[in-house]
This record gives structure tokens, sequence and C-alpha cells, in this order.
């Protein structure tokens, strides 16, 4: 079982490489930051694993400040550069930081997203304090969208579908020149992510599988 550091060092060493083949917002991200803007407004965005920032670059286009957490500093250096070139680095604050201990305040953000990051944290303990301080940060009106790779993805249609959580395992990331770098992952099966979701102190409001993830809408705590 890996360390978190060990997770935060996979990303060091890859984050430059892999920045670059992250260029394009998530089409879910997109659907959920139009739907949820066109009911209200919202003010202070969070953008939870933020990569090269590009779900940050929509948050941007909404809020008046934007936070990109990652534990990361290459990726999060990947997203300042990105945001000085497409003009948004104005809004946006990068922070090195732990999705499972949120260096803000509670209440401090009402937009945010959690995608593409939860399913690396390598304990459940540590997942499920991740959706609570998603939670403790996020305005009891704020909205969120949270996603993880699901069994449902074609990847793992060989897995046993008899584990009724989900399971751990590793992708292999390339680098230029043939390298290889182990990714750890926890897959999650799809009733086991609704129930961390509906377990913790986050209000889930509705949830999906789409493209081999699982995404759910949720709200802060109230």
């Amino acid at each position: 079982m890996p360390h978190r550091r060990d997770v935060r060092d996979t990303y060091e060493r890859i984050g430059s490489h892999f920045a670059t083949t992250r260029e394009y917002a998530w089409p879910e991200v997109d659907d959920f930051v139009a739907d949820v803007t066109r009911e209200r407004t919202f003010d202070r965005g969070l953008d939870l694993g933020c990569g090269n920032c590009r779900h940050a670059e929509v948050l941007a286009g909404h809020v008046d400040r934007v936070v990109g957490v990652d534990a990361s500093r290459a990726l999060l250096d990947a997203g300042r550069e990105r945001a000085r070139t497409n003009d948004f680095l104005d809004t946006l604050s990068p922070v090195q930081g732990d999705a499972a201990s949120l260096a803000l305040r509670t209440d401090a953000v009402d937009l945010a997203v959690y995608v593409a990051t939860l399913h690396h944290l390598p304990t459940r303990t540590l997942r499920r304090r991740s959706l609570d301080e998603l939670a403790r940060v996020l305005t009891s009106d704020g909205r969120a969208l949270v996603s993880a790779w699901s069994t449902a993805h074609d990847r793992f249609e060989d897995a046993s579908a008899s584990d009724e959580s989900g399971f751990d395992t590793s992708i292999e990331w390339t680098l230029p020149g043939g390298e290889t770098v182990d990714r750890f992952y926890h897959v999650y099966a799809p009733a086991a992510f609704e129930s961390d979701l509906a377990e913790s102190d986050l209000q889930l409001r509705e949830w999906e599988v789409s493209s081999g993830n699982c995404y759910a809408r949720v709200a802060g705590a109230p």
C-alpha cells in the first residue's frame, strides 16, 4: 500500500509531461458548471486536485477567485503557466496541499470540482476524510462535482465483479524516452462510491456513471 507521499512523488516525476496531455476540461465538468451557474451566482471556487488547472479555468469564468489545490508542485507550476497563458492568473490562487487535510477555513468556497483525484488516495480512511474536508470548506448551499474511476470502466472489464467495494491497482504512465512510472488507483464499485458519499458530511444530491467514471453532484454540510 503506497503512502500519500508516494502518490505525490509520482506526480512530481511525471507532472510536467502529464500536464501536456491534459489540455481540455472534461465535458462533465463543463456541464456541471453550466448547470449550477445557470441557477445562481457563485463567488469563491475550488479545484481540488487541480493538476494543470484546466478545470480551475472553467471555474474562473464564473467566480471572483478560485483556489487550485494539488499535492504536486510540478503540476501547480504547469497550472500557473496555463493561467498566465490563458489570462486567468489574477483569479487563481494555486496551493500545494493535501486533499485529506485542506488548509482552508470552513465555508471558504461555494463552487468546487474534485475530479480524477479521490481515487489516488491510498486508503478508504483518507478518501472519506477528504470528502468530509470538502464538506467542511464548502458552504451549506455550495455545489461540487466529485468523480472517481469505477469498475464500469472498459479498462477493468476483466476485474472481479464480486468485489462490492472496488479494488486497488496501479496504472503505468510512460514518460518520453520510455520510462514507466506506476500510479496508484482505487477503482470504485459504483455502489461503494455512492455509499462513501452518502456516509460523508456532504449532501449527496445525485450521482451517475459516465464514460467509466462515477460522478456525484453534492452540496456542503447542512
